[in-house]
């Protein structure tokens, strides 16, 4: 647990890191959608749930198609509700465990950068932590992406269901655990922030002078950022595939495989084999394209805009003590407050970090109880 120190420079990576999320999902998420239904159209044409004619040819085509038989513009903001709150949680969350941990093991090195083993792992615990809390969201979030798919496909345009509506159709069909389906997938999926963060800092240890390595300018950390999402992005794509059909797939059937072979079948890395051997190679990297492309794009933009958030933060915080210098008792009790929010907020966080430890525990002891437990670690 970092000290009270530590906190608020955490804090306003993670405020500035949301911040800097927020608005590069506002600016790719009609992308994003599109993606998704890429993603998973393969899976929904082998099950008969769409037709092949109502399948998109590429990205050209599904931007046209989503449009003429969807509504218009709007038909790209399906689920964006949802998906901002996410967003934004998981980015909270990812940048605040990431700047935590990091300054942690720095600090015990007592080196100016971590080696490749310990940046990777940095970056995977805190993905780890962050999407322990935002899977059931991003459940949602897919659903949403891919029922209008579903919808359009005979020219029908039903009511999109609500957020509780949509969690509803989840615990019924798979149980609560089955709004974590799919956490074993971001557990893999950890490795994407943590590669895209290990090669930008070391992208950026190679091209950037070292006394930059704090400020390397608003060019130089988007395209760092950008390159580093899209190389890590081309390594873990396959299990981005797999995560996405098994968060809009129905209840699986009873295996007919029993015991230890079954379970080896149902992991992240068994669903992805399967897909493999089934459809070919070829089908883990449907829509690969158009996730580059947002991989580029909104990385780094996310990172750009954290700086500027973060800049902006540093300068509204240094502005207001400036202010309070003038007002002695005003400071003292500005100070005060200050020093409460942090213990205030280091309880909260012992508080849920037990909690998720707990609920870790009861997972791990439902999984061998409860064929429900499988939805989760299923991929």
């Amino acid at each position: 647990m970092p000290r009270a120190s530590k906190l608020l420079p955490s804090l306003g990576h993670a405020a500035s890191g949301a911040g800097g999320t927020v608005i590069s999902t506002l600016a790719t998420y009609p992308l994003d959608l599109v993606n998704t239904r890429l993603k998973v159209q393969r899976q929904l044409r082998a099950d008969g749930t769409i037709d092949d004619i109502d399948a998109y040819r590429g990205i050209l085509d599904a931007f046209h198609t989503i449009y003429a038989r969807e509504g218009g513009l709007s038909a790209f903001f399906v689920g964006l509700g949802p998906d901002l709150v996410k967003s934004a949680a998981d980015s909270f969350l990812f940048f605040l465990f990431y700047t935590w941990f990091r300054a942690r093991r720095l600090h015990a090195r007592n080196a100016p950068y971590l080696n490749t083993l310990e940046e990777l792992a940095v970056g995977a615990a805190a993905g780890a932590c962050a999407k322990a809390f935002t899977t059931p969201v991003s459940n949602v979030v897919t659903r949403k992406q891919t029922a209008s798919l579903l919808d359009a496909k005979d020219g029908n345009h039903v009511k999109a269901a609500t957020f509780s509506e949509i969690v509803a159709d989840i615990r019924r069909e798979k149980g609560v655990l089955g709004l974590w389906a799919g956490y074993s997938a971001s557990l893999v999926l950890t490795l994407n922030p943590s590669m895209t963060f290990f090669l930008q800092h070391m992208l950026k240890r190679m091209f950037v002078a070292r006394e930059k390595w704090d400020e390397p300018g608003r060019r130089a950390t988007f395209l760092l950022a950008a390159l580093s999402k899209v190389a890590a992005t081309s390594v873990t794509y396959p299990f981005q595939i797999a995560k996405a059909r098994v968060q809009v797939s129905a209840p699986s059937e009873k295996p007919s495989r029993p015991g230890l072979q079954s379970l080896a079948g149902d992991t992240i890395f068994g669903t992805v084999f399967r897909i493999a051997k089934a459809e070919g190679i070829t089908a883990l990297y449907d829509g690969i394209g158009g996730e580059l492309l947002k991989g580029f794009f909104s990385h780094g933009t996310t990172m750009m805009a954290k700086d500027i958030v973060h800049g902006l933060l540093i300068q509204s915080y240094l502005a207001m003590l400036i202010f309070l210098q003038r007002y002695p008792r005003l400071r003292a009790r500005f100070m005060q407050r200050t020093r409460a929010a942090e213990e205030g907020f280091l309880n909260q966080y012992r508080r849920v970090l037990s909690l998720s430890q707990i609920t870790a525990r009861r997972l791990r002891t439902a999984i061998g109880v409860s064929t429900a437990g499988k939805d989760m670690f299923a991929i």
